[in-house]
């Protein structure tokens, strides 16, 4: 099989190396891909979001899967446009896909498909937002309705950044969501779906605040961790009953059948799990740890829901022992104005060679040298029969790279490997995760 991934960040070099290593993989291609992917697979200069440019790119290198991996190509239709090709596509088309790009769809799917989540208020004028923002109450969850880069959110208790969020979104041509604050620690559950059935992985965690104890702007991610020992039992059943199916059999019912990877981001509150977001697409950095411990053969699986058939998967995707985490590597001034183009050392293995626990993000290559060319730089995983032991391995993965001016968040997993006896806790704590939710 040849497979062709879209994308240049962390989040498809963690899909480029687990197809990879599919038996049946033959040829791993990336659009247009990092110095990461280049060290095992062929990288070509070709914009994602380009639905001609990627087909005929598919048709020249007789690409038997393409997997979309940023949000951007798939609210423009590239899927729509590889599978009109006769080729098989990993990632929902442009209807579908709008469960990402607009927050206001989504909230009209879960309403209608009866899955818990906030109470919502879509607002066009800022007329609207001070209502809602008055009506809801305080700490104020403001978010833009399309795409954001992860950076559309804004939680807080200050009325006057809430308002000022939601003025700077709509005077810049942008729908907003306004809702009521869900208090609980945040999950984050992927599910592979085939418009029908859904194989879902294991639960994990991202830190989406900049610095350490969850402090400072909110970010992309900062870092993850898979699973967790401290999570319900049933959670990805219940889950799977109460969310997942009955959103695929909502767009299934208005003919708009969802084949991908649905992103459930959740709010573990005292009455339950409830929907703070979906994604359609790998989140990103969850996806570098939990990705790193998929034994199943994912191309294989990632194909089989494209052709609309996950049937041969019914006893569920089978993953490693132990635990994952992944520490990010960000920029000087992340997440505002960065500095790019300082050199990276450290990130190759011991022999010289790539190290398939180093997932690159934001690189280049100048000349000879790797250097930074983006806010999250790259992502270190570590691996062990502990969440403690895997954050050791994260950690001394990570402190061997350095980059002028570059951080880190201290404290990834930290509370969780702590309290890692408790597993399984029926009232979750909050201070497992950063504060707050709806982010």
């Amino acid at each position: 099989m040849t497979v062709l991934i879209l994308g240049s960040g962390g989040r498809e070099h963690a899909i480029a190396l687990a197809v990879s290593n599919d038996p049946q993989v033959g040829a791993v291609h990336v659009a247009p891909g990092n110095p990461g992917t280049a060290s095992f697979a062929v990288n070509h200069p070709v914009d994602a979001s380009d639905a001609d440019a990627v087909v005929a790119l598919a048709r020249e290198i007789s690409a038997d899967l393409v997997v979309v991996g940023p949000e951007a190509p798939l609210v423009a239709g590239v899927a729509d446009a590889v599978r009109a090709a006769g080729i098989d596509c990993f990632g929902p088309g442009r209807e579908a896909a709008r469960l990402e790009g607009s927050k206001a769809f989504a909230k009209e799917i879960m309403t209608a498909a009866g899955v818990p989540t906030a109470e919502a208020v879509a607002c066009s004028s800022v007329e609207e937002a001070e209502a809602a923002l008055d009506r809801f109450g305080a700490p104020h969850v403001v978010k833009d309705d399309g795409l954001a880069a992860g950076k559309g959110v804004v939680v807080t208790s200050d009325r006057a950044e809430a308002l000022a969020h939601a003025r700077h979104c709509i005077e810049s041509g942008h729908p907003i969501v306004i809702e009521d604050y869900l208090k609980g620690p945040e999950v984050s559950l992927f599910a592979i779906c085939d418009g029908t059935r859904a194989l879902p992985l294991q639960p994990a965690q991202d830190f989406k605040r900049v610095g350490d104890g969850g402090t400072g702007p909110n970010t992309g991610g900062m870092g993850a961790y898979t699973p967790l020992p401290w999570a319900p039992a049933d959670l990805v059943e219940t889950v799977t009953t109460s969310i997942i199916t009955p959103t695929l059999t909502e767009m299934n019912r208005r003919g708009t059948p969802f084949q991908g990877l649905l992103y459930v981001g959740l709010s573990l509150t005292s009455q339950g799990p409830r929907v703070v977001e979906f994604n359609v697409r790998f989140g990103d950095p969850e996806t570098q740890p939990l990705l790193s411990m998929i034994e199943s053969p994912l191309a294989q699986v990632m194909r089989a829901a494209a052709k609309g058939d996950l049937s041969a998967f019914d006893d569920g995707l089978e993953f490693r022992r132990g635990f994952a985490v992944g520490v990010v590597l960000a920029s000087e001034g992340y997440p505002g104005e960065v500095t790019t183009g300082r050199e990276i050392q450290g990130a190759l293995a011991s022999d010289g060679g790539s190290d398939p626990d180093i997932i690159q993000a934001g690189t280049a290559l100048d000349g000879d040298r790797l250097v930074s060319a983006g806010g999250r730089v790259l992502v270190a995983l570590g691996h062990g029969e502990t969440l403690t032991g895997a954050r050791q391995a994260a950690y001394a993965r990570i402190g061997r790279i350095t980059l002028e001016g570059g951080f880190h968040r201290g404290d990834i997993a930290l509370t969780a490997a702590e309290e890692e006896a408790f597993t399984a806790l029926s009232e979750p704590k909050g201070s497992l995760g950063d504060p707050g939710a709806n982010s």
